[in-house]
């Protein structure tokens, strides 16, 4: 089952490596980046080459030319090319269709505008795009500009032109098809422009079709009565290609597409760039987490990119402090698992060779005190056993639970008075005849024992109504002050005190917990609250302590956030007169 686990990981790493491989050729990040900014600007050039609003102001200015150039043309043929109807009774005007030809051919040799003159009943009379002579009629047709430029020129105009007629303000205009026949015969699709002029009215139209150069374009049409004192005697239909119109928008466009192919370059380079400044990074994080993941050693070291100031530098700067604590973490591990195999190992060697012993020994005396040895090597692996076991899994409950108020001042007088009622009952056991030592707080009322062979008091010294309540663990640090206080008693000298006291800093609340006691050895200040040590007064039984209340107490006080210490009492003349342990919490 292991070896399969260790496969199973294996692959999925061997999985990871392989995408990670597949994407140094496109980060998808990278992508992602771009094709976000891309098509955000795609947008914006996209709704400015619609120019839907700049179309219009053009048509509708060369409308207005339009219309003006066929009223001058309308008058001018309801000036000069009528005559009046001999035949009528009343004095009536009537077109000259040869006079009406010739005066269109000479009104449009300076313009390039089409110009169609229709009688009263719509027939053409005279088309400036077709010769009339002795040999019949000639029909001009505008040919399409000569092939100029590369194909691929030609290519990019073709798909400029498609793309163009699908954009919805060439879709809403009507298709323009020129009746291509003789004169006298109907006009077309202008048909209605040219009825409504002979009725009297101007009449405009935007029209889409086929160009010269065989490609869709505008064309715009106006159709002007001609008239005489207000008679209507024909009409004037002036068409012209919109290949101006095209052309100015076709201009616009392009510069409108020469800036967004600087700005497209200038997007994709800043996208990569932003997508490197993101994506390269994490990349390395991740790969570098992966290295610490399946290493064996530690030569593998997490990027640092603090300097950027950013949220990929806290991320490293997280990895970083990750990593060198998981290292402690298993440094601790390594450590305890040593602690705990040499002071295991310890009885286990004295109850392996009381019991290899005591099948040789006749002496029941001899053999009672190899029992003796035995009982008290079994009570110790277990007493052993049950503080490691308490203590592997403080970590794991003081990471799950939730802290709430604690009332330091509280749980000290609280403390003091289980002292104090067990009080007797150990003297009664430690010193016969011996009486009660002080009140429930043992504080300074308490009289001295009649016995010299009096326990140590607890006293509490804190000041009446001040706040000591701190956020924590009130179980844990009921144990730190138990730890402590059975520490101080175990040292203090029959008759001695242990004096509690708490006090209100600037942020934090300061507990001391003071024997009378023989004190710290000098340079043991900091040793005694590592794993399994052990200095014990003189007389006391070996093997009673662990050596793991201090540590314990430690590792509670520092999953709090606050410190413990420690240090001597001394007299005036330098004399050590007991042990101070100070626990400094913080209150918020």
């Amino acid at each position: 089952m292991a070896w399969d686990t260790a496969t199973a990981r294996g692959e999925r790493a061997a999985d990871r490596a392989s995408r990670r491989q597949q994407r140094r050729g496109g980060s998808p990040l990278t992508l992602r980046i771009l094709a976000v900014n891309v098509l955000a600007l795609a947008i914006l050039v996209g709704g400015l080459l619609y120019l839907g609003r700049y179309q219009d102001r053009l048509i509708q200015a060369e409308l207005d030319a339009l219309r003006t150039e066929a009223r001058i043309f309308a008058s001018a043929l309801g000036e000069g090319a009528v005559r009046r109807d001999e035949a009528a009774v009343e004095e009536t005007y009537v077109l000259q269709p040869e006079l009406a030809r010739q005066m269109v051919r000479r009104l449009v040799e300076t313009t390039a505008t089409r110009t169609r003159l229709f009688d009263p009943d719509g027939r053409l009379l005279s088309d400036s795009r077709v010769l009339v002579g002795s040999s019949g009629a000639i029909q001009i047709q505008e040919l399409p500009p000569p092939a100029t430029g590369n194909p691929l020129s030609h290519a990019a105009a073709d798909l400029y032109d498609r793309i163009l007629d699908i954009l919805p303000s060439r879709e809403a205009f009507p298709v323009y098809e020129e009746a291509m026949g003789s004169l006298g015969a109907p006009l077309g699709p202008a048909a209605g422009d040219v009825d409504r002029a002979l009725a009297g009215e101007v009449a405009s139209t935007v029209w889409r079709g086929e160009g010269a150069d065989g490609r869709d374009g505008l064309m715009l049409t106006v159709a002007v009565p001609v008239q005489r004192y207000k008679e209507v005697l024909g009409a004037v239909l002036l068409s012209r290609a919109g290949t101006e119109i095209d052309a100015a928008i076709r201009s616009v466009r392009l510069d409108i597409l020469k800036v967004f192919a600087v700005a497209l370059a200038v997007t994709v380079l800043l996208s990569v760039y932003l997508a490197g400044t993101i994506a390269r990074p994490i990349r390395r994080l991740a790969m570098a987490a992966d290295r610490v993941r399946l290493g064996h050693g530690r030569h593998t070291d997490i990027p640092d990119f603090r300097v950027r100031g950013d949220e990929i530098g806290d991320l490293s700067g997280v990895l970083r402090d990750m990593t060198a604590a998981l290292w402690a973490r298993m440094d601790a591990i390594e450590r305890f698992a040593a602690d705990v195999a040499h002071e295991i190992k310890n009885p286990l060697s004295s109850l392996r060779s009381a019991v290899e012993t005591v099948n040789r020994v006749g002496d029941p005396e001899r053999r009672a005190r190899l029992m003796a040895i035995i009982a008290d090597d079994i009570q110790r692996m277990d007493r052993l056993i049950s503080d490691i076991s308490n203590a592997s899994r403080l970590d794991a409950e003081l990471s799950r639970a939730e802290p709430g108020p604690v009332d330091l001042g509280a749980m000290l007088r609280t403390l003091a008075d289980i002292h104090a009622t067990a009080a007797p009952q150990t003297a009664a056991v430690g010193a016969p005849g011996g009486a009660p030592g002080g009140g429930p707080g043992g504080g300074p009322d308490a009289g001295p024992m009649a016995d010299g062979d009096a326990p140590p008091r607890v006293v509490v010294d804190i000041p009446a109504g001040e706040d000591l309540t701190v956020p924590g663990l009130e179980g844990r640090l009921t144990q730190v002050f138990q730890n402590l206080i059975a520490n101080a008693l175990s040292f203090s000298p029959p008759g001695g005190r242990v004096r509690l006291s708490a006090r209100r800093t600037a942020g934090a609340v300061v507990a001391d917990v003071s024997d009378d006691g023989p004190g710290i050895p000098e340079g043991k200040e900091t040793a005694i609250f590592e794993r399994f040590y052990s200095e014990r007064p003189a007389g006391e039984k070996f093997g009673t302590h662990s050596g793991l209340g201090l540590s314990i107490s430690r590792q509670i006080v520092e999953a709090h956030d606050g410190s413990i210490t420690a240090h001597n009492r001394r007299s005036p003349d330098g004399t050590v007169t007991g042990a101070v342990f100070t626990v400094r919490l913080p209150v918020g």
